[in-house]
């Protein structure tokens, strides 16, 4: 015979179903705020007046061509509307489209796997609430032969590394908050670590600045750089784009600051400077 259950217990069950229910079906607008912390918006928005977000356009220039951000509204056509959570999960994870091809590592999934499940259902939520878009997402202009996507799985298994954020057990939740945030939903190191002739990521330069070609550069993180610059100063250029002194950010870490940096909340600013105040400071990129 089943046990009956009381008033109270019955509420609680019936309150750890709905949990256990929205929990699966994601949050939209926690994942809002999980787009920001990505930068969703910066690499998946054309750069004009008036573009829609998310729909896609958006040129990023490399040594290898010019790739283009797609649309990843929920146009069934145009955007991601056919996909389902899991081809959204295994684009993030895998750095895989739907139809198994592999993604090009300009869409920073080498990152982006460490993304935990929760988060990735999240942002799967707030992604199918967008308007749709009927812009249909620009082909890479790539130089020969880096426009074949078959000789990528090499690339994977010299440079990529699949699997969800672990916490360092020696370093405090706070600094662990701090490298999720730059690690994964961040990808910091897409641009501020230096990658050698093939595109893969210095590991042993890990967010020492890099060189990013048409004679920009991105800036050191480590402590060699920040240990001049206290604390607030880094949350204050993080939320404004401008320096103690009066600097204000170059163009592309203006953007990121706008759309990403002085979106998240003090409690996540405060992890952010925490982890780059723990790496070992390494030298500048040489010039």
């Amino acid at each position: 015979m089943l046990p009956v259950l009381g008033p109270a217990a019955a509420g609680l069950l019936l309150l750890g179903c709905a949990w256990a229910v929205l929990a699966q079906q994601g949050d939209a607008q926690r994942g809002q705020y999980l787009s920001k912390a990505a930068g969703c918006v910066g690499c998946n928005t054309e750069a004009r007046d008036n573009a829609q977000p998310y729909a896609g356009g958006r040129a990023l220039k490399t040594p290898f061509g010019t790739f283009y951000g797609p649309n990843i509204t929920p146009h069934r056509e145009a955007g991601i509307g056919r996909w389902t959570e899991p081809d959204f999960a295994r684009a993030l994870r895998e750095g895989r489209r739907p139809d198994g091809a592999h993604y090009f590592p300009a869409f920073p999934y080498p990152s982006f796997t460490r993304i935990n499940d929760q988060d990735v259902r999240d942002l799967w939520a707030y992604l199918r609430t967008l308007p749709p878009s009927s812009r249909q997402s620009e082909p890479h202009d790539l130089k020969f032969p880096f426009g074949w996507r078959w000789p990528l799985w090499v690339w994977k298994l010299l440079f990529f590394s699949a699997g969800a954020f672990t916490p360092d057990p020696s370093e405090s939740v706070v600094v662990n908050r701090g490298s999720y945030l730059v690690n994964a939903l961040g990808h910091c190191g897409e641009c501020h670590t230096p990658r050698n002739f093939l595109g893969g990521m210095k590991r042993s330069r890990h967010l020492a600045g890099a060189k990013l070609g048409e004679g920009t550069s991105s800036s050191n993180l480590t402590p060699t750089r920040l240990k001049k610059k206290s604390d607030a100063e880094i949350k204050d250029f993080l939320q404004t784009g401008m320096t103690p002194d009066g600097d204000v950010a170059a163009e592309s870490m203006a953007e990121v600051v706008r759309n990403t940096t002085s979106q998240l909340t003090p409690a996540d600013l405060d992890a952010v400077v925490a982890y780059l105040r723990s790496l070992p400071p390494l030298p500048d990129e040489p010039k």
